[in-house]
This record gives structure tokens, C-alpha cells and sequence, in this order.
């Protein structure tokens, strides 16, 4: 019921910046929180970044914190991720995801591949 279009990755220098943006449309009204995720090659999903809708509160994965920032756009229904300082380990497919407010993950995007290069 929610469509998402995760875009912006690339391939970049270690130290550079990349934002990622992620549009939804479709039936958003219950949706609680948009969170990013990432999987690097050969490695499990894992956090990045989650932000409430709401009133705007973030959280962030330890190995990314004070480098990415995770933002939205109500207007737009977007939200996005804005990544500097980059390093390899920064490498692998970025997902962006719906939240409920029971916490579960309902709608996810196709993806899109960041490579940092050292």
C-alpha cells in the first residue's frame, strides 16, 4: 500500500558525501517512522537510521553516527540520508523502509548500491 524509491547511491573516494532520497506515495498515513538499512556483500542487513514522521526525532547506528544525517520532507514525502565522511566499510545496497507504530517494517525500497572506495 506504500511505494518506495530509494535513488542517490553511487561510487565515491573515501571521505566524500552521497545523499540518498527515498519517495513514498501510495497510502501513507499510518506510517510511523522511515529507517534506512544497508547490506554490505556477504554481510546481514543491518540499521542505519530511523526518523519519526511525526515531529522529526532520529536515531542512528553507532558506526554511522555524527556522520550521516537522516532528514525528511513532509511536503514532498521524502525523506533522506545524508552521508559524509564515507569509508569502505560505508559499501553495500541501502534500503529505505516504512515503520508501523507496532514497530514493524512493512514497505521496503528496491535499493540502491553505494561503493566507497579506498
Amino acid at each position: 500500500q506504500v511505494q518506495l524509491v530509494d535513488s542517490g547511491g553511487g561510487l565515491v573516494q573515501a571521505g566524500g558525501s552521497l545523499r540518498l532520497s527515498c519517495a513514498a506515495s501510495g497510502r501513507i498515513s499510518s506510517t510511523y517512522a522511515m529507517a534506512w538499512f544497508r547490506q554490505a556483500p556477504g554481510k546481514e542487513r543491518e540499521f542505519v537510521a530511523t526518523i519519526i514522521l511525526n515531529d522529526g526525532p532520529t536515531d542512528y547506528a553507532d558506526s554511522v553516527k555524527g556522520r550521516f544525517t537522516i532528514s525528511r520532507d513532509a511536503a514532498k514525502n521524502t525523506v533522506y540520508l545524508q552521508m559524509n565522511s564515507l569509508k569502505p566499510e560505508d559499501t553495500g545496497v541501502y534500503y529505505c523502509a516504512t515503520e508501523t507504530a507496532s514497530g514493524q517494517y512493512d514497505n521496503w525500497g528496491r535499493g540502491t548500491q553505494v561503493t566507497v572506495s579506498s
